[in-house]
Formats: structure tokens, sequence, C-alpha cells
């Protein structure tokens, strides 16, 4: 039961939100925001795998060691890492060392190549959980936000049908969150009260 938080600058911001600046500029201008391009939705869906049992301020800080790492999120060149390729990744400090979440990344580029093979963009796929809509959700208090929904349970089972790994029914609701797909800014977030004005939220 927490509430917003008020921070230095005399922000409201989510309760989940440290003071932490880089944690601070990803909640104001990145969560909630909907995405629509294929590669970021893809590289999104991988960072939030790779997040399971670690903090998302973790993976934050290693996100552009990701990105060097993993060929900026090139799903065509990540699908084709070899044993050579994925043993030098786990001795990669940059990134989180799990040989279960680099051979995930690799089974999830597969996947993302065949669902764009299929269905002509990931976007679309992605989206088709909600219709195309963003829903919105204004929780009072940290404790009423969900962590996981029936259209993340959805999600969740068709992904790992195509294969997909690390895409659990939690892990695909904070996935829909960072990518805008839910915005579940809390009621008094400053983001939340600018976007009810009608103005910019970012």
């Amino acid at each position: 039961m927490t509430g917003v938080q008020r921070h230095a600058d005399g922000k409201l911001r989510c309760a989940w939100c440290s003071t932490d600046p880089l944690y601070v500029d990803y909640h104001d201008i990145e969560w909630g925001v909907p995405v629509h391009e294929d590669r970021k939705l893809f590289e999104m869906l991988c960072l939030e795998g790779a997040q399971a049992g670690l903090s998302w301020l973790t993976i934050l800080r290693k996100r552009a060691a990701y990105r060097l790492a993993f060929d900026d999120f090139d799903a065509e060149a990540m699908a084709r890492y070899a044993k050579p390729k994925r043993e030098r990744l786990l001795r990669n400090q940059g990134i989180v060392r799990n040989r279960l979440k680099v051979d995930a990344f690799v089974a999830n580029a597969r996947g993302y190549l065949k669902i764009r093979e299929r269905s002509g963009s990931f976007n679309d796929f992605i989206w088709q959980f909600t219709d195309g809509k963003v829903l919105r959700r204004r929780p009072l208090h940290l404790g009423a936000v969900a962590k996981s929904t029936t259209h993340s349970d959805a999600m969740s089972k068709d992904l790992k049908q195509r294969g997909f790994r690390f895409v659990g029914s939690t892990i695909c609701h904070a996935f829909m969150q960072a990518v805008g797909i839910v915005d579940e800014h809390q009621r008094n977030c400053w983001v939340t009260k600018i976007a009810s004005r009608g103005a910019p939220a970012r």
C-alpha cells in the first residue's frame, strides 16, 4: 500500500521509481510510452527477460553494454550466434552472465524472425493482445498494480509456443508496461497529471 513519492525536484512519481537519475529518466521519459518499432519491442522483451530475479535498475545500467554485445538487437545477427559467440558473451562483464538468459536471447531472435516472416510485423503481433489499444489503469497504491493479467497470460502462452524463453506472464506484463501497451502510472504521479490536462506527458 505505497502511494506516490515526492522527489527532490518536487515532482510526485510512482512509488517504484527510486531517486537514481537513470531510473527517474526512465520513469519520466520511457515507461508507459507506446512503442511501435519492431527492433525496440524485441529489445525490450529480451531485456525484461534478462531482469528475471534481478532489479530493473540493474538492467538499465547494463543496457548500453547489452546493445553493444548483442549487435544492437539485430535479430538476424543474433539468430546466427554459435557456441563460440555465446561463450564470449558469458565472459562479458557488461551483461548478466547467465547461460540460460544468453541462450534465451538467441532463441527469442529466431522466434522474432519467424513472426516477422509470417506476420510481416512484430509490432502487429505484439499489439494484437490488446487489439492495438493502450490499456490505461491508474492505481492509487503500488499494491494495486497488477503483476499479470489475462492479456499478459495470452501473450506469454503464444510466445512460449513460438519458442521464446523467459516470457512468463509476469515478465510479459512488465514488458507491456514498459512499451506502453499498458499505461499504469499511479494516480497522483506527475506524468499522469500532465497527461490528464491534455499536454504531452514527456
